[in-house]
């Protein structure tokens, strides 16, 4: 079935340089995980987007893709943008107008009863890209994994899932200067030949045995403990009043990307699930907190601050709520980076439009609860979705607060640069609406390595044992689940 139709298409590109057109069929018996599986295997590069809950109008979508238009890389105030045809480079002072420029021959509407995601940018910006616009962070650390400040990736041809309806959607955005009549054609052959091959049989492939898996961190206890006595002696003295360092993990011998990716989603089921592969990387993760939405016009974060481990039993677990829900410290620490949040939006939003929607509730996840709230706004007239997402990138949940100034102190006590960690991972449409996430919960596998990242938020009563623990808590999930994955090779393996 193809949507809309041919005159439909032509009434929208009217109007707008490119609109979505959408080849979709009843598919109910395999998952976009295993199509994806089947994808990856013939695309060096390509994506998988999911939510945990299908139930939810956020979740109702999975979103792959295999063949971007363009790759688009920022290293240090050079864009490299390659294409079939090749690659040029470009000095940019600022990433976003770039980006504006580059997207506006794509620009299409929003088309009601299409998924929220019709084609756009993909892929990450880095916690770096802020240093395009703060000119005061200027002590960058150690750039040892040698990753770009942002990759991106134009895709004017995605494939949806819809778990409402159960139907596969390829969806291409066809633009006005090519022949319309011969694009819509050729998508609809191009719909029933994606439909055909991945309705073939996929052969199973065991993991190979890379040899046995070893985690080391850049820090050890006391090395992170450390770290946080200092930090508390700049909150101190009024510096700052909070501030989140991290730990990074590396990992040799990981097990399959993807095969972790598996177990990563199926034990810590969270909001944002995803999976990049690249010739040079592959990035996949598991993050339970928005950096920020643009939907409409409106704007979202959503600050995650305030964690427990979970308990080993139910009772145990109501118990460690209660704890969370009454701990000052914790609930101190959450308010001001509500707080943040609301300033951060605020930046972009129309005077009187910020508001709180809901404050403090717990979420829990496989080895951690947190404390969530939800801050909203409507953006000013002259303020798109880029200007949201460099107003809120990084969080303060990954940063602190004074944000700024949080930063600064940040690149004065770790040691290497954070890189894809704290950054943010999503979706830009070609429609002007945006979904990110923090970069957390996530491996990064580079070199033969893996890297997991994860931090904790600093104030003046911290516990250093405390929160040495609660970086570990974090990076758990991740870490579990490459052990799960591992122990799969070696079954195969014997």
């Amino acid at each position: 079935m193809l949507a809309p139709t041919l005159a439909q298409l032509r009434q929208q590109l009217k109007d707008h340089p490119a609109a979505p057109a959408v080849y979709s069929v009843l598919w109910d018996y395999a998952t976009p995980v295993a199509v994806f599986d089947w994808l990856r295997r013939e695309h060096q590069c390509c994506f998988l987007l999911e939510s945990a809950d299908h139930s939810s109008p956020g979740g109702r979508y999975s979103f792959l893709g295999f063949s971007p238009r363009l790759e688009i890389t920022f290293r240090q105030h050079t864009a490299q943008v390659k294409s079939k045809e090749g690659a040029e480079e470009y000095t940019v002072e600022n990433p976003m107008e770039f980006l504006r420029t580059l997207m506006k021959p794509y620009r299409t509407p929003t088309v009601p009863g299409l998924p929220k995601f019709t084609g756009g940018l993909i892929g990450y910006f880095g916690y770096d890209t802020v240093r395009y616009l703060e000119p005061t962070l200027t002590n960058v650390g150690e750039d040892d994994l040698q990753m770009p400040d942002c990759h991106l990736f134009l895709y004017d041809e995605i494939v949806a899932f819809d778990h409402f309806s159960n139907r596969l959607m390829l969806i291409s955005n066809i633009r006005r200067e090519e022949d319309v009549e011969q694009a819509y054609e050729q998508l609809r052959r191009k719909g029933e030949e994606l439909v055909e091959r991945i309705s073939a049989p996929l052969k199973p492939q065991a993991p190979a045995y890379r040899g046995e898996m070893k985690i080391t961190s850049n820090l050890n206890a006391d090395a992170y403990q450390s770290m946080v006595e200092q930090a508390k002696e700049f909150i101190l003295d009024g510096d700052i009043f909070q501030i989140v360092l991290s730990q990074r993990f590396e990992v040799e011998n990981p097990p399959d990307s993807f095969e972790m990716y598996r177990r990563l989603r199926a034990e810590n089921p969270s909001p944002y699930l995803y999976y990049f592969q690249h010739p040079d990387y592959c990035i996949a993760g598991a993050s339970p907190e928005k950096l920020v939405s643009v939907e409409n016009g409106i704007a979202s974060t959503r600050p995650i601050a305030g964690t427990m481990p979970r308990g080993r039993t139910p009772q145990e677990d109501q118990q460690l709520e209660k704890d969370l829900l009454g701990d000052a410290k914790e609930r101190s620490e959450h308010m001001m980076l509500v707080d943040l949040g609301r300033n951060d939006i605020g930046k972009v939003s129309r005077f009187g439009s910020v508001k709180v929607e809901q404050l403090m509730k717990i979420e829990r996840y496989s080895q951690v609860m947190h404390l969530v709230s939800d801050v909203s706004g409507r953006l000013k007239p002259e303020c798109d979705s880029l200007d949201a997402l460099m107003a809120v990138l990084p969080a303060g949940t990954l940063s602190g607060a004074p944000k700024v100034r949080a930063m600064e102190l940040i690149d004065s006590l770790e040691q290497y640069k954070r890189g894809v960690y704290g950054g943010t991972i999503g979706y830009l449409g070609f429609d002007g609406n945006l979904d990110t996430c923090i970069c957390i919960r996530t491996a990064l596998y580079r070199n033969g390595k893996a890297y997991v990242q994860a931090g904790a938020g600093i104030v003046a009563d911290s516990s250093p044992e405390r929160e040495y623990r609660e970086t570990c808590n974090k990076a758990g999930a991740v870490l579990q689940a490459m052990e799960q994955a591992k122990e799969l090779e070696q079954e195969v393996r014997v």
